[in-house]
């Protein structure tokens, strides 16, 4: 957050000062009203404790405030803190100050020590990371009352920011494919280039090799274009992920399958009920798609019936059905698993079926398999 961006700034009664404002003229009122003095004494009383409250917050004091959370992303369930630094910059120390920040639908309220002349506070205060998704965090409020609680000056700072909580993963090895693609080009840039298959054309850049340079298509955009060769042997991985009653637990299990292919430089495709997952280009955007996944209704047979073949099929779900629906396609793919996320034994011909209540169970039914 960058220091001393004030975005609003308002002084304002509070309820109980519009109460003490209301009472007092009414006080006024009777008193003049039935010639009483004391109704005018209370009132008067009132209209100064105003008076005091509201020079209390008039002034606006000069602060440097700074606020960071850390880490922007972070696997569910671990720890995530939001650093407030508050500097004064002012000629006076300041006192009755509250930092109000808004994370998600609710609001964390921290009450900010005596600052000093020049003095500087930093506090900390957690953030909820048992929910995966986009938790925004923000705007930032700094709100400084009187000691009667009847005025108030609040100044908003900086921006909102997002704290992106991630699925957890446990470490795999990758699944094993039983032969090397057929070679009608890879699903993926990340494959390794150097061999004599043709992916794609794209503009030269310095050290590429002038072997490779398509003097057609050079001269007909006038730009240097260089053909890509890549290893279209490279075995991908594709993981089905069934979101119907979605638990934890599964989306955990398909990042930690999808994050091995992806660390070890294989082309990995995510897919769900309402077809591919976009943009999967390395172990980050992995768990970055994975963190926005929600629940869904439609089921992932026909997905995996359209999806493209070879290497490793990988499906995750918590439902039989599907699973025994997996092995319609093993003829398909090189090997078919089944990472099954419910109670009881589930047998399919042809698929090998993981059995998993939690994700710590994952890895030795993973290497037993």
């Amino acid at each position: 957050m960058r220091p001393t961006t004030v975005n609003r700034l308002t002084a304002v009664l509070t309820p109980l000062g519009w109460g003490t404002l209301a009472g007092s003229a009414v006080l006024y009122a009777a008193g003049f009203a039935l010639g009483y003095p004391e109704p005018v004494v209370l009132a008067t009383g009132g209209l100064l404790a105003l008076a005091l409250a509201l020079a209390w917050t008039a002034p606006k004091p000069r602060l440097e405030v700074r606020r960071e959370v850390t880490p922007l992303k972070v696997p569910r369930g671990e720890a995530a803190v939001a650093v407030l630094n508050v500097t004064n910059l002012g000629r006076r120390a300041l006192s009755g100050l509250r930092a109000q920040d808004r994370i998600g639908a609710s609001e964390h309220t921290v009450d900010l020590p005596r600052l000093p002349k020049g003095g500087a506070r930093t506090v900390s205060y957690p953030l909820p990371t048992d929910v995966r998704g986009e938790i925004p965090v923000g705007p930032l409020l700094l709100v400084r009352a009187d000691p009667f609680g009847l005025t108030r000056r609040v100044r908003e700072y900086g921006s909102p920011v997002t704290l992106l909580v991630r699925p957890r993963t446990v470490a795999l090895p990758v699944p094993p494919s039983g032969r090397a693609h057929h070679l009608e080009g890879p699903t993926s840039d990340n494959a390794p280039s150097g061999t004599v298959t043709f992916h794609t054309l794209r503009e030269y850049v310095v050290g590429d090799d002038l072997r490779h340079v398509h003097w057609r298509s050079s001269a007909r955009t006038g730009t240097l274009m260089v053909r890509q060769l890549i290893d279209a042997s490279l075995p991908t991985t594709t993981v089905v992920l069934d979101t119907r009653d979605l638990t934890e637990p599964a989306v955990d299990a398909a990042a930690s399958v999808a994050l091995a292919a992806a660390r070890a430089g294989f082309p990995v495709r995510l897919i769900t009920g309402e077809g591919p997952v976009p943009d999967i280009k390395d172990p980050e955007s992995v768990l970055d798609r994975l963190a926005l996944v929600r629940a869904g209704t439609a089921g992932v047979t026909e997905p995996m019936r359209v999806a493209r073949g070879g290497g490793s099929l990988v499906l995750v779900t918590a439902d039989p059905a599907e699973a025994g629906r997996a092995a319609g396609v093993r003829r398909r793919f090189d090997r078919v698993i089944c990472v099954y996320v419910g109670a009881g034994q589930v047998a399919v011909p042809g698929v090998t079926v993981l059995p998993m209540a939690a994700l710590e169970e994952l890895p030795l039914a993973w290497r037993s398999r």
